[in-house]
């Protein structure tokens, strides 16, 4: 599968250049893989066969894409994809405050609470292309709630994610599951992989990490082969295995074909979220062999998913956007460093995660206590933390230079008006982390978790590698530049020239 020439004869121009026509376009696919890190692109380059061998060869590659903001998790990273807008934009800050709604329970038996958009401001690239053509068909699937979710905003349209051994959805947006979703779910897929092992794709000889690394999952099952356990324990466990993303795009292939996307003269937009690259980093890290099979594995299946999606679209009319929604961590414990945690600094209506303490400042003026100077006093204590390089306050914060990247990514992460106390910034190689932990972690605005792959490939695009550093927020305004749709209100991303310019400026 896997510029133009101005000739000027003695001074006096000649015929304007014919530009040639942009390719029509019939599918938009974007796939986010969670945790896929842009340097494993190019670890693991040799031993590409297939999607990301097809991306490497042909797409426009940014090696050095940035989730712009400070709390780097799912909900936020996903939210900047296809807004265009930063968390502090979107009201998408962190997985906590994400997507989570008891009002809107999930269809059928599931252990997962309710969730909807109802947090999520402002619209994405759906709502611009709805607006342009109200027939517009999209399709999102994850095997995350808020991965599927948040990539297409407030919208009601087909959404479904993994939940309790089978794809669902919630009430926000149906009240019975269709058809074709309850029959895929009846194929039996537990009893199938119950039972069998997570074995290397390739020979041992092949991976050049170690197979034996203590402080990985927790000191438990740390060799390959990695064996699956029975089927009612998979149904809860299925999302912490390589087999999880195989069935995710089996389901989106299946899904694509059903809703007929991208078979009519205007584009559709399918989005396919592969959260198993994050669950295998969580608990065996960047540096290990399983996530060097993981990754491995992605470019496999996914490969297969585009060959496949191929024969229902033309490759010809399809444009296929990669992206990440953060990286992640080494093991602390690998690198000498440590797990930073201000959770024991939290009070009464505070709450603590990913570098942050919030606060319920309306709460606080009510008892009379001072704000700022009760956030000074926890900056002081917090300050004083091994691996704590800076501390915000919303007054330090407010007064940081522009230049000042770290102020940046708090300023991009926090909304207006959200009551907060303090912020913080870690020392290279420390994580947010209660101590004891044992997963490798992201969240914090370390480079390793802010980094992630941002590609293009499709008609009349180039093949490029770019070195300059762009923003997930560039890409929904980019696809809208090469759609010709127009955004809906400000956007913090803009299009990127290495894909819509030259020829198609």
């Amino acid at each position: 599968m896997h510029g133009l020439l101005a000739v000027w004869l003695l001074a006096v121009p000649g015929p304007a250049p014919v530009r040639p026509p942009r390719p029509a376009l019939s599918l938009i696919v974007v796939v986010t893989v969670d945790q896929l890190r842009p340097d494993y692109l190019a670890r693991y380059s040799r031993q590409f066969t297939g999607a990301f061998r097809f991306i490497l060869d042909r797409g426009t590659l940014f090696d050095h894409g940035w989730q712009n903001h400070a709390i780097t998790e799912t909900a936020p990273g996903h939210a900047t994809i296809l807004s265009g807008r930063e968390p502090a934009h979107t009201g998408i800050l962190d997985n906590e405050r994400g997507v989570g709604d008891s009002s809107a329970p999930l269809l059928g038996r599931s252990p997962q609470p309710g969730a909807s958009p109802r947090r999520f401001m402002g619209s994405t690239l759906y709502d611009w292309m709805l607006a342009a053509d109200p027939e517009v068909r999209l399709l999102s699937v994850s095997g995350k709630d808020r991965a599927a979710i948040t990539t297409v905003g407030r919208a009601r349209a087909p959404v479904f994610w993994w939940s309790g051994g089978h794809f669902t959805t919630s009430r926000y947006y149906a009240d019975t599951l269709p058809a074709w979703v309850q029959a895929f779910n009846g194929r039996r897929t537990m009893e199938a992989l119950a039972g069998s092992t997570w074995g290397l794709l390739l020979p041992p000889s092949a991976y050049a990490e170690p197979d034996s690394v203590g402080y990985e999952n927790g000191g438990w099952d740390v060799s390959f082969p990695h064996h699956l356990p029975g089927a009612g324990e998979l149904r809860e466990q299925l999302d912490n295995y390589p087999q999880m993303d195989s069935l995710t795009l089996a389901f989106a292939l299946e899904g694509a074909r059903v809703l007929k996307l991208g078979r009519r003269s205007k584009p559709d937009l399918l989005l396919v979220s592969l959260s198993a690259t994050d669950a295998v980093g969580h608990r065996y890290g960047p540096d290990s062999r399983e996530i060097h099979d993981q990754v491995l594995r992605v470019d496999r299946w996914l490969g297969r998913f585009l060959d496949s999606l191929a024969t229902q679209v033309p490759r010809a009319r399809t444009l296929v956007v990669l992206t990440a929604d953060h990286g992640v961590q080494s093991f602390p414990e690998a690198t000498g460093k440590g797990r930073v945690w201000w959770g024991d600094l939290a009070g009464d209506g505070q709450d603590f995660g990913s570098g942050l303490l919030s606060a319920d400042l309306a709460a606080m003026l009510a008892k009379g206590l001072g704000v700022d100077s009760v956030a000074r006093a926890l900056a002081a204590v917090a300050a004083r933390r091994p691996g704590v390089a800076r501390v915000f306050t919303p007054a330090t914060l407010a007064a940081a230079p522009l230049g000042d990247t770290a102020a940046t990514l708090w300023r991009n992460t926090i909304p207006p008006g959200y009551g907060w106390l303090i912020a913080g910034v870690l020392e290279s190689g420390f994580v947010w982390s209660p101590a004891g932990e044992r997963a490798a972690e992201h969240g914090s605005t370390a480079p390793e978790d802010l980094t992630v792959p941002i590609a293009f490939v499709g008609p009349g695009i180039g093949h490029v590698v770019v070195h300059r550093p762009v923003r997930t927020v560039d890409i929904a305004p980019t696809v809208a530049a090469l759609l010709g749709v127009r955004p809906e209100g400000r956007l913090d991303g803009e299009p990127l020239a290495e894909v819509v310019g030259g020829r198609y400026q």
